[in-house]
């Protein structure tokens, strides 16, 4: 279905609010979203932008307020009744069904039938249709569950596209998607809009959203600061709406590890599946950043330090002991933690307390006889969610309650309590507005200060960078360059992804 463009406004949102329980989230937001056009929602962490998002998509329905669909009023109760009227989601959270196929997932609900049974063939054609004209290279019979997180990702975008809506919510799209994968999206999005449809674009990425974005809003506490073309704005501009202040240097400066510093984690040798023969020290007050494409091996490689996946060969020493019989559990009482890829998949126990989620790996010396201290856990958690500053209404609320940042700061929190000598930080700024981004990086600069050793897994090369003391680059599951953070580029790192692996540097 192609759409002509038009000026005429695709949703209005006039005057809604939307509490959840007590805490309020959006607070008589007003915007008008033209048809035709990328319109960005931007804020920190619980400023409301998702929320938003929701409601116009039928997640969420609004307390107080009206939302027009091209002039018509409506009541969304379920995303069912929002893409009755074209609207389309593609939320932070992926919905795939793991047991069944990228195809199946992607046509679910829409899949050709004659009677009850699914005519596999035309279903396939369609599905290798739809990706050669979004540029995605997916295979159509694999089950989606053992897919990485990336092309799964990719999977939620083609289901939407293939619902042929003609406004699509689109909520941290690329948070998960490589380099060029992301480049590829942005490509579609763009064609989208050159074919009338209206995209909704959420993201943290303020080089995205104004590269994409013909209109931003921004939003604070709930309530929307300003409204404009994207041509009027720039990062700086939007930082300072989004946190009412200016932000200084994005990455805090480097403090350099002391000169006869020791190796506070040394891997030499280590083979695993998706990891070959990795060798490489981590000292005491030192940032080590490790990079590559998704798929490279990154996080096989800090699963297999931890010993969260089986090693074939290769050792692993903290402190300069080496560890035997490697567990996560082992690992921790050594001082080796490990803050996960996917805080709500990997990290948190979203149902259960904040207090619960931080003690969580330090249960052992918050107890006598079996039994937790409840007072010295409660000083702990509290001492620890301060020297983080997670922002919590109080520490018996879920977890899942708290905005993304303030999750990931938790983990951080959770670390702390343990007392480590390494801390393996796995994408640690993913799904984090900037705000909370600069507090992290922050925090990971004032712990290599403490003389932690530090290993830094990001796919973002800017980050790398700006605050590792060395880069190493992965590729096909080897270590092919091991780069000084202070003088290495962003060619450099990009240039070591990209060729062809020939051995360990």
């Amino acid at each position: 279905m192609t759409l002509e463009p038009g000026r005429s406004p695709h949703v209005d949102v006039r005057d809604v609010s939307k509490h959840f329980g007590g805490a309020r989230a959006l607070e008589s937001v007003s915007v008008s979203i033209e048809a035709g056009s990328v319109h960005a929602f931007v804020g920190e962490n619980g400023a409301g932008k998702s929320t938003l998002g929701k409601i116009i998509s039928g997640v969420h329905a609004p307390d107080r307020g009206e939302l027009l669909v091209r002039g018509e009023a409506v009541h969304f109760r379920t995303p069912r009744e929002a893409l009755g009227h074209g609207i389309a989601t593609i939320a932070q959270e992926l919905a795939i069904v793991p047991e069944l196929t990228v195809a199946e997932n992607v046509f679910l609900g829409a899949e050709p039938r004659t009677v009850a049974v699914v005519r596999r063939r035309e279903l396939r054609r369609r599905f290798d249709a739809l990706c050669g004209s979004v540029g995605f290279e997916l295979p159509g019979d694999a089950v989606a569950g053992r897919m990485r997180t990336a092309d799964q990702q990719k999977v939620e975008i083609l289901r939407a596209i293939a619902r042929n809506a003609d406004l699509i919510v689109m909520d941290e799209p690329t948070a998960a998607l490589s380099r060029d994968e992301t480049g590829r999206l942005h490509q579609t999005i763009r064609s989208l809009r050159d074919r009338g449809h209206t995209v909704v674009l959420v993201s943290h990425f303020l080089g995205e959203v104004l590269a994409l974005a013909d209109t931003v809003t921004v939003l604070r506490d709930g309530r929307v600061v300003r409204t404009a073309a994207a041509s009027q704005e720039s990062e700086q501009s939007v930082i300072e709406a989004m946190l009412g202040r200016s932000l200084d240097a994005t990455v805090p400066a480097k403090l350099a590890p002391a000169p006869d510093a020791v190796a506070a984690l040394s891997v030499r040798g280590l083979s695993a599946p998706g990891v070959s023969d990795a060798s490489f020290d981590v000292r005491a007050g030192e940032i080590v950043g490790l990079a590559g494409l998704v798929g490279a091996g990154r996080s096989e490689l800090a699963q297999a330090i931890v010993g969260a996946r089986r090693t074939r060969v290769g050792t692993v020493a903290v402190a300069g002991a080496v560890i035997g019989r490697r567990s996560p559990r082992s690992m921790l009482r050594c001082g080796v933690t490990m803050i996960p890829e996917s805080r709500k998949e990997q990290g948190l126990l979203l149902e259960r307390s904040v207090t619960e989620n931080a003690a969580l790996s330090s249960l052992r010396s918050l107890s006598r006889l079996g039994y937790v201290r409840r007072r010295v856990e409660r000083r702990a958690v509290t001492d620890a969610l301060r020297a983080v500053d997670v922002r919590a209404a109080h520490p018996g609320m879920p977890a899942g309650a708290l905005s993304g940042g303030n999750q990931q700061k938790l983990l951080f929190a959770r670390t702390l309590l343990g007392r480590p000598a390494v801390i393996i930080a796995d994408e640690p700024t993913r799904g984090v507005d900037v705000g909370a981004r600069r507090s992290i990086y922050e925090l990971l600069v004032a712990l290599a200060g403490e003389g932690l050793g530090i290993l830094l897994i990001s796919s973002d090369v800017e980050e790398v960078l700006g605050l590792a003391h060395r880069v190493l680059v992965m590729r096909s599951g080897r270590i092919v360059a091991d780069l000084d953070g202070g003088t290495a580029t962003e060619h450099d790192v990009l240039d070591a992804a990209f060729r062809p692996a020939s051995g360990t540097a």
